[in-house]
């Protein structure tokens, strides 16, 4: 009976977190808006961040509470559930060419913030905050680089943005963050009461349940995406949210609560680097990501998985 209570607490737990990040980015979006913000600087920042809103509050949560193992296994997994399920599935839906920007920009940063977690960890065997405050720095860093090559081309990049009242603007952003507060609490409790239940490691629990559900917005927004035929958007969207997940929500999250990493930490933060660097190397190759590759993706992601449970 308290299994069933706890599982159904951590779906709550997960709806709040999506629908409050939802809110979140409408709210937040519409006062950018009103203050006479351009759409393309909206989408890359405020909305870039309130996507990974459901990441960052698990982590800090799971952080300041003292479960370092879900802190940062919940990014790990989220980061490689989002190279090898996310884009895995659009290929699969509908093959797509790689863009010319991410391959030259993105993906070579995502590869070295990747490096860079995995070197500092390895090297103190925890992010302190002097580490997280680095990471911080350059994630502001990419942001102005990344910024500013938008605004130079924003005939052709660009965020439909909802405007709203400046009232209604602010219910959304409180209550969304409302929501994204109390569903990480929600989350990361009940997910270390089941782990405790079943005998699971919460490292396990954060690499995969949590980070899935974490990851459920890229998931969904990339499908739809496929389903329309605009596949390359999901490559954009994965490698965004997963540029933020290591330099955003870890620089953040290190910051408040130092996050110590254990050996299972440490061989999962060598894993994704390794998968990060395959897939830039496969996408520069292969010009084009095909129903063959996506697939081959996904199973690895099953293969993954599989070593996990053995793992525990």
């Amino acid at each position: 009976m308290e299994m069933a209570v706890n599982i159904l607490l951590l779906l709550v737990g997960f709806v709040l977190l999506i629908k409050g990040a939802d809110f979140f980015v409408d709210g937040s979006s519409s006062v950018a808006k009103l203050l006479g913000v351009p759409a393309v600087v909206i989408g890359l920042t405020v909305v870039a961040m309130g996507t990974s809103a459901p990441e960052a509050a698990v982590s800090i949560t799971a952080g300041i509470s003292g479960s370092n193992e879900i802190a940062i296994s919940n990014v790990v997994g989220s980061n490689i559930f989002n190279m090898l399920v996310v884009v895995g599935v659009c290929a699969a839906i509908k093959p797509f060419e790689m863009d010319r920007d991410i391959m030259k920009r993105d993906f070579p940063v995502n590869l070295a913030a990747s490096a860079v977690l995995l070197i500092m960890i390895l090297i103190g065997r925890k992010l302190d905050r002097i580490d997280s405050v680095i990471i911080l720095v350059l994630m502001a860093a990419y942001l102005v680089w990344v910024v500013g090559a938008a605004l130079k081309n924003r005939e052709t990049t660009g965020e439909d943005v909802k405007k709203m009242s400046p009232l209604l603007s602010i219910v959304c952003i409180v209550g969304g963050l409302a929501a994204i507060i109390f569903g990480g609490n929600l989350v990361v409790e009940n997910a270390k009461s089941i782990a405790y239940e079943l005998g699971w490691s919460e490292t396990f629990i954060g690499l995969t349940i949590i980070a899935i559900g974490t990851s459920l917005p890229e998931l969904v927004t990339s499908i739809v995406a496929a389903r329309k035929g605009e596949s390359g958007l999901a490559l954009g969207n994965v490698v965004g949210s997963n540029i933020f997940n290591i330099m955003f929500i870890l620089g953040l999250s290190g910051t408040l609560a130092p996050i110590a990493v254990d050996a299972a930490g440490i061989i999962n933060c060598i894993i994704l680097f390794v998968m990060t660097l395959v897939m830039l190397i496969w996408c520069a190759l292969s010009k084009k990501l095909n129903r063959v590759s996506g697939i081959i993706w996904v199973l690895g992601y099953v293969a993954y998985t599989a070593y996990l449970l053995y793992a525990v």
